[in-house]
């Protein structure tokens, strides 16, 4: 055939000639065929003669930046033709997101490990055969990089294709529609037609509990679940099973997921394989405001988003902040949303002498209040701070509670005589975030799993990376990661305390030892004498330092640090026997049986829970997602919750509630706006108003007096019973009770 050609070649003058007499140079009965190097590669001709654009620097997508101690641990690369110093060790699509170019992916998640398996992350590196993935390829010194080459684009086209292949056309009816990763991506990087014609696979549903909806058939297998359940939930529920077309994700056994942080599968699922269950087919994405707030469903203060549509809150999801909670909730901040809803309090009502609550008006309900406030005695009075209170209105009861000749004032969860003279004594010194330097671990009545699920997930992070010793004194417990059930009393605490123990050597040879208190203790007895045996190991183990301070208490409340830094704090004398007037604001678990049943009872909150039975008069009042006030989470940092939705009926805020019952009953206080509340807070407690802050702590060792008494023989209890009811929101859930029913250990 060649030869042929060469000859058609070589006689083309002499055709020519034959068949046009009158040649015309513009017409020609032959095209004549030649080969040229440069045309054997298109692309590559094509970017000669193209003119190549000025090449202006990026921003880093997300705002993504190092830090480096030394120099030379960087190194220089270059993403389509500009220069990028990155670390040494960096991936290639980390290289790319500093120069601000956004690599389409799918199974890649930046706190997950690395897997590699979508391939949608194909880029063409120089001298590299064909595309690389570049979540899994290390960038090298010099390494030039290309992300939007023809080559890069053809192979993002045919994955997206392969994508697609089996993917069902839900879009219409998919609560994922809106916010799915792969609609966008395969807008941006899919071709507009596919070729495949065959039958589409289906994948039968998985029963994951009443949290997370499953459609298996949309899943893509990027397995980022399976990695979050093992590597982050601590659980290995999920896994992947089968091959090529059979292979699917699900349980290995037919089981529901049983970690307390499932919810966020459905966050980081780029389809819509896993959305929410309770909020399914209510509401699209583009239909909701979104409101920045805070959590206060525990102490920990996790940083969320609430998206409400008119006056309803539609869903909760996180919001980044790498001290506190990273990216992640717990399912019961995520989910307790519908009790915001059910059993509200909409209208003042007092008790009438048939023992039924009647409706009236704001003006008659103070009245009554403020009728019966001075009719007993001073030392008589006393009022309870519910554990969802914030600093502003706590302040508020406490100066309303000292205007009537009282300082019996205390919140729920402290005990009747918590000691609140330092801070270190009752905060998570380390910080959440400055767990990740520790490599031992000693709790002490403390359930993290439990009681903060977001501070257990760090120490579940720090044992799988760097094999931290776990040892936990207290009732045995399910933890995520290995650890040494140590005992179950103050008698093992006394042991180590006396360097007796085994685990005492491990505590003082560790670089960074630390200890967490639950607060469950503070409402022992002999809680100075616990502190007291926890201080000896805290200064023989090395736990508090000039560059350390390993001692924690993890608090279980979001009320609890706040009020401790508010001062409030009851006479040592006082005994709730003894009280006529009881002011509960929003104390719905605060024990009142020993309260006599001739004592007027006032409740002031939100839901109609625990506390009403035995109210005399009801005051209602907003929510955290309905008002402006500031919580202290327990490590110490004052955050801000942000009204998100309107209040309910005739509700108003805790603290102007009790300016205008201080007007009615003669002692006004002297602030009148929630700028003038943070001014009297400055006199108390200037800390308060630093949000977003963590001041240090002044360690306690050595300055408290040493306390001869020993702590008794009890075991420590368990301070949470049900960790899916534990306030008057999660209470008031339907979605949580169903937690209770089917996830709840009994």
């Amino acid at each position: 055939m060649g030869f042929i050609v060469r000859a058609l070649h070589r006689s083309k003058p002499l055709i020519r000639a034959h068949l046009s007499p009158k040649p015309n140079p513009n017409l020609s009965l032959f095209r004549w065929i030649t080969t040229t190097p440069d045309l054997h590669k298109p692309e590559a001709s094509a970017e000669a003669e193209m003119p190549q654009p000025e090449i202006l620097p990026r921003k880093p997508i997300g705002g993504a930046r190092f830090e480096v101690s030394k120099p030379e641990d960087t190194m220089e690369v270059f993403v389509d033709g500009f220069p990028v110093t990155i670390p040494k060790g960096f991936s290639v699509m980390q290289a790319c997101e500093l120069a601000g170019v956004d690599i389409p992916r799918f199974c890649y998640h930046s706190r997950l490990s690395v897997a590699g398996n979508c391939r949608m992350c194909l880029v063409e590196v120089e001298k590299s055969p064909k595309p690389v993935a570049s979540c899994a390829m290390p960038a090298l010194p010099g390494m030039k990089i290309k992300t939007d080459t023809p080559i890069a684009k053809k192979a993002r086209e045919g994955v997206m294709e392969f994508l697609l292949m089996n993917h069902p056309l839900d879009c219409p009816i998919c609560d994922q529609g809106g916010e799915c990763d792969l609609q966008d991506q395969s807008m941006a990087f899919g071709s507009d037609r596919g070729r495949f014609t065959e039958m589409k696979r289906s994948v039968v549903d998985k029963n994951l509990g009443p949290l997370v909806k499953t459609v298996m058939t949309r899943c893509i297998q990027c397995t980022r679940c399976v990695r979050f359940a093992t590597e982050v939930a601590g659980v290995e529920d999920l896994g992947i099973l089968g091959r090529g077309s059979g292979e699917e994700i699900g349980t290995y056994v037919e089981k529901l997921m049983t970690s307390e942080l499932s919810g966020n599968v459905i966050d980081i699922c780029p389809v819509g394989a896993l959305t929410s269950k309770p909020s399914a087919f209510k509401f699209r994405n583009w239909e909701l405001k979104g409101t920045e707030t805070i959590d206060v469903t525990d102490a920990v203060g996790s940083n969320i988003v609430i998206d409400s549509r008119g006056p309803e809150v539609m869903r909760i999801t996180p919001r980044l902040n790498e001290d506190i909670n990273e990216e992640w909730i717990s399912d019961k901040t995520r989910f307790c949303y519908d009790g915001l809803k059910r059993q509200r309090l909409n209208d003042p009502m007092i008790r009438g002498s048939d023992g039924r609550f009647k409706a009236v008006s704001w003006r008659d309900a103070l009245a009554v209040v403020a009728e019966v406030a001075h009719q007993v005695k001073s030392k008589e009075i006393a009022g309870v701070a519910g554990r969802l209170c914030d600093a502003e209105s706590m302040m508020a009861l406490k100066d309303f509670i000292n205007r009537l000749g009282s300082n019996n004032v205390l919140c729920e969860g402290n005990g009747l005589n918590p000691q609140a003279d330092l801070r270190s004594g009752y905060l998570f010194n380390t910080s959440i975030a400055g767990l990740e330097k520790a490599d031992a671990f000693l709790l002490i009545g403390s359930q993290p799993r439990i009681e903060a699920p977001m501070v257990n997930a760090r120490i579940q992070k720090i044992v799988r990376a760097s094999q931290a010793k776990v040892a936990y004194i207290g009732p045995p417990t399910d933890f995520n990661y290995e650890s040494e059930h140590l005992g179950t009393g103050p008698k093992t605490l006394i042991e180590i305390a006396e360097g007796r123990h085994p685990f005492f050597s491990t505590l003082s040879s560790a670089k960074n030892p630390v200890i967490i208190v639950g607060a469950g203790i503070f409402e022992r007895k002999d809680y100075d004498a616990i502190f007291s045996a926890v201080e000896s190991i805290a200064k023989s183990a090395n736990v508090i330092r000039p560059d350390w301070n390993g001692f924690n208490v993890l608090l279980l409340h979001a009320a609890q640090a706040a009020a401790l830094d508010l001062g409030l704090v009851p006479d040592p004398e006082f005994s709730l026997s003894s009280t006529k007037f009881l002011y509960l604001m929003g104390a719905d678990d605060f024990n009142i049986e020993s309260v006599p049943n001739d004592a007027f009872v006032v409740y002031q909150g939100h839901h109609g829970d625990k506390g009403v039975y035995r109210a005399n008069v009801i005051l209602p009042s907003a929510a955290f997602t309905e008002k402006e006030g500031t919580y202290v989470n327990t490590e110490g940092c004052a955050q801000w919750t942000v009204p998100a939705v309107p209040t309910v009926g005739d509700a108003r805020d805790d603290w102007k509630i009790i300016r205008a019952l201080s007007e009615v009953a003669g002692v006004q206080l002297p602030y009148n706006t929630l700028e003038a509340v943070h001014g009297r807070i400055r006199t108390v407690a200037p800390n308060l108003l630093h949000v977003e802050e963590r001041e240090t702590t002044t360690p306690f060792v050595g300055l408290k007096p040493e306390i001869q008494d020993k702590p008794n023989s009890s075991p420590f209890g368990v301070a949470i019973e049900n960790f899916y009811m534990t306030d008057a929101i999660t209470r008031a859930s339907k979605t949580m009770a169903q937690c209770s029913a089917t996830l709840h250990k009994k």
